[in-house]
């Protein structure tokens, strides 16, 4: 179909295809969100013991009204599928541990507080651990380079359930300037220990991985061509070498805010903050079925939508990228 001046009516092709890439990254992402549940679903369901255990001394009556409430009268084919129908509608059903509230009222409390926490651990990483790099990169195989890098692979080898005890220890018990644990929305220093601990890991991560970037930077021939033609050494590092090293960190941001997402959990039940890692605890140990379903599907959606938002960063980076998926 074409209009008066005979050019072709429709989706110009990169719109076309730009659709194209979009339908199908929805549909893998429904997929891949449809057999973690369907794994999940299947996995708590075969693990020893139920959700009302300890129900069992009550009468007969009070058990069957449980069962009957939370569908566990049914079989497992019902249940998968009665389950699949209210997540398709939004609904992540009843918490078997918490009934005052349900799954999407925990999560919409939590999130929150994880997201916060989180967030603010890996934008300190990137402010610390770039200029770090960079200070590394720029006195490599000197007595800076090599302690930055130390430190570096020290963080990176303490887990967090290592680190979060330590800073316990240290600025609670030992100093008393920082709280050991606990949760007081309006009061900053219950944040300080959880960021840090979250934190320290990245930085390393991150801090490292600038520093080799900057290194190979600074090596390559254009670079010794602009040092040649005069150029500054503050001008090298931060217009021509930084550049450069952006895509490898902009890969790198993908597992880190992955690794966030999935380490806040330890972190939470650690320092007893009442975020989405901590209810997954929870809910896994009491047998809250919907509960855990729930933490696993908002955490597979972040996931999915964490990659994408990468990917399209990297892209915008590096138009090469964009050419390939195309």
């Amino acid at each position: 179909m074409a209009d008066r001046d005979g050019s072709p009516i429709g989706p110009a092709p990169g719109a076309a295809a730009l659709l194209h890439r979009l339908a199908r990254s929805a549909l893998a992402a429904l997929i891949t969100l449809w057999l973690l549940v369907t794994l999940c679903f299947l996995l708590l369901h075969a693990a020893p013991g139920g959700p009302f255990d300890s129900e069992k001394a009550a009468p007969p009556a009070v058990q069957a009204q449980l069962a009957q409430r939370y569908r566990l009268d049914l079989s497992l084919g019902r249940q998968y599928l009665a389950y699949l129908g209210d997540v398709a509608r939004g609904d992540l059903g009843p918490s078997f541990q918490y009934p005052d509230f349900t799954v999407n009222e925990l999560i919409a409390r939590s999130l929150p507080v994880s997201a916060g926490l989180g967030g603010l651990a890996l934008l300190l990483a990137l402010l610390l651990g770039v200029p770090m790099g960079v200070l590394a990169a720029a006195r490599e195989g000197g007595a800076l380079d090599r302690t930055l890098m130390l430190l570096g692979a020290a963080a990176q080898a303490l887990p967090k359930f290592v680190i979060a005890p330590l800073l316990i220890l240290l600025f609670a018990v030992e100093l008393h300037w920082l709280p050991a644990g606990g949760w007081v929305a309006a009061d900053w220093r219950y944040r300080v220990l959880p960021v840090v601990a979250l934190m320290l890991p990245n930085l390393a991560w991150c801090a490292r991985l600038t520093r080799s970037s900057m290194s190979e930077a600074l090596a390559s021939d254009w670079l010794r061509a602009a040092r040649a033609r005069g150029y500054g050494e503050a001008r090298l590092l931060l217009v021509h070498a930084l550049p450069a090293a952006a895509l490898p960190l902009a890969a790198w941001l993908s597992p880190a805010l992955i690794a966030v997402i999935t380490g806040s959990a330890v972190v939470e039940q650690i320092f007893g903050i009442p975020g989405v890692g901590r209810y997954f605890v929870q809910g896994a140990l009491n047998r809250d079925y919907t509960l855990v379903l729930g933490v696993v599907l908002v955490a597979g959606a972040l996931v999915i939508l964490v990659n994408g938002a990468v990917d399209a960063l990297r892209g915008w980076l590096d138009p090469r990228l964009r050419a390939t998926a195309g």
